[in-house]
């Protein structure tokens, strides 16, 4: 990066800071009108419903009684970063901001909006902080899905390919070699303390970025643990009601299979983040895995919009209704 784009950042900063009550206005404007009309859009209750008519409830109602736990771990996730990031302990704006982002998120790619979502709950808070704190907060989630879904693709190319066995060997050596050196390196006291946080500190021009980012010294062991034991719980749970939803709509119980079909769509759906919401590439990959484990493209479409239905767009829906309501902060 250099000095002028991060004079440009600064002074972007700076700008933010003095119209911050108009921006947030236009904000809460902008994803309220957004997030109305996705749904408008994209949303068809008709097809959901005769979906849902067809399927086994008792599968779908254990996935649907998972998305609190879903909510929940994002929630403790988001909790622990923002208390160590923002040193925030009002659980309230905690979960608020969340929702907000959930809101902001799904009708903008790669759910970038989420990040300016989540700054509106915290008006203390500068949009750097923020953006900083949910980058770390989604960034041990994308460390578990890279990883497991590396897997799951390896194995996939291997059955269904036939790929070499001595082939296959090699990359998973690879894999598993590049994460161990990462997460060594993350559990090394001077991965936060790098270079980087030196010469911010030392150069006059730089010092007021040193202060925005320094936070990230925070970060250690402990924190890391329970991140990435809370991001794989998460991770499981999303698979889990993926599989419980096929089982649903197919009628079939090959849940070990499933479970395989949804790490590789939770793969697909991160490294492709190029739809709104996630919308389209999920059940596009969706239905051509499940396909290749013997089930229909019908029962893979349905299984994936019903998991968007109650992982996303319901919390996004109840992040509206808060947005619009009047903010007391």
């Amino acid at each position: 990066m250099t000095e002028q784009n991060i004079k440009n950042i600064l002074g972007q900063a700076g700008f933010f800071a003095r119209y911050k009550v108009y921006l947030l206005i236009l904000a809460k404007i902008a994803i309220a009108a957004g997030m109305l009309f996705y749904l408008v859009v994209n949303i068809k209750p008709k097809e959901i419903y005769s979906a849902v008519q067809t399927a086994n409830l008792t599968f779908v109602a254990f996935a649907f009684l998972l998305t609190f736990l879903n909510v929940f771990l994002q929630y403790y996730k988001w909790k622990l970063t923002v208390n160590l990031i923002l040193q925030e302990n009002n659980n309230s704006k905690i979960w608020t901001s969340m929702f907000y982002g959930f809101s902001a998120g799904i009708f903008t790619p790669a759910r970038v909006g989420e990040y300016f979502g989540r700054a509106i709950a915290f008006k203390n808070k500068s949009l750097l902080q923020v953006t900083l704190a949910t980058m770390i907060d989604k960034f041990f989630p994308f460390l578990i899905i890279t990883f497991a879904g590396s897997i799951a693709g390896i194995l996939f190319i291997h059955f269904h390919y036939h790929v070499s066995f001595y082939l296959t060997l090699g990359i998973f050596i690879t894999v598993f070699t590049l994460f161990y050196f990462l997460i060594l390196l993350m559990f090394n006291d001077s991965f936060w303390d790098n270079i980087l946080f030196t010469k911010l500190r030392r150069s006059i021009k730089f010092h007021p970025l040193f202060y925005k980012v320094k936070i990230l010294r925070k970060l250690d062991k402990k924190y890391a643990i329970k991140m990435f034991l809370l991001s794989a719980a998460f991770y499981l749970c999303f698979i889990i009601q993926y599989a419980l939803l096929v089982s649903a709509f197919s009628n079939h119980n090959n849940f070990a299979e499933y479970l395989w079909a949804g790490n590789l769509i939770m793969f697909a759906k991160t490294i492709i983040p190029i739809s709104l919401g996630d919308l389209g590439v999920r059940e596009g990959a969706s239905v051509y895995f499940i396909m290749q484990i013997g089930e229909s493209a019908s029962v893979a479409f349905n299984a994936s919009i019903f998991l968007f239905f109650i992982n996303v767009l319901i919390p996004s829906f109840i992040g509206l209704l808060l947005l619009l309501k009047k903010n007391d902060d």
